[in-house]
């Protein structure tokens, strides 16, 4: 069994969990909208602590990239890329949307309410098993576009052993830890004209 970590920080959780040897999954739950950064590494080295592990026993690594809170994503994709390089393991990204089907029995549809009268929305003909690639469409739209006879998941709360488990499996070349905003971000960054109008 591959020595998995991981992490998921796109909802107002910070979730761990912790892939041993002996195939048990340990998993660690703070309820917290903010100060992911604050606590991430803390909680990874009590997980790996309490199971007799250290970072150098890591083999791989799982972090869920969004759709999500953007500050959230970016802090859980940082963690995970930088406990990669720094062991040099692997680095699996798994999308949120992903991740929330592999909590069905069967045939689902994840939807996820994106604010401003929308939704991120993905059918899945079983867990981990997607249709069509998540879209951003408005909440009317996504809500007929449901697949008949699924299962409906609307919750953003990942089931992290799960997350663990499927991600120790996915191929890393196949699935790379980038963010999966699905909408651009609110914040544009300021361009050299904007200055100079803004000078002027």
């Amino acid at each position: 069994m591959t020595i998995t970590l991981a992490i998921d920080t796109a909802a107002p959780r910070l979730q761990l969990g912790l892939l041993m040897a002996n195939g048990q999954v340990d998993v660690s739950v703070d309820e917290i909208a903010t100060g992911h950064a604050e606590l991430i590494f803390g909680r990874i080295a009590a997980l790996l602590s309490r199971n007799g592990l250290a970072y150098a026993d890591l083999q791989r690594v799982v972090t869920t990239t969004g759709p999500g809170s953007f500050t959230g994503l970016r802090i859980g994709l940082s963690a995970a890329r930088g406990i990669g390089l720094a062991r040099n393991i692997p680095v699996v990204g798994l999308s949120s949307l992903v991740a929330l089907s592999l909590s069905a029995q069967g045939p689902a549809t994840v939807l996820l309410d994106a604010r401003r009268g929308e939704a991120y929305l993905q059918t899945f003909s079983g867990p981990g098993a997607a249709l069509e690639p998540g879209a951003l469409l408005p909440m009317e739209t996504a809500r007929a576009s449901i697949l008949p006879g699924s299962t409906l998941l609307e919750s953003p709360f990942v089931d992290i052993a799960l997350v663990t488990r499927h991600g120790a499996r996915r191929d890393p070349a196949d699935n790379p830890p980038e963010p999966n905003y699905i909408r651009d971000a609110d914040a544009k960054p300021q361009t050299a004209a904007r200055i100079e109008r803004l000078g002027s």
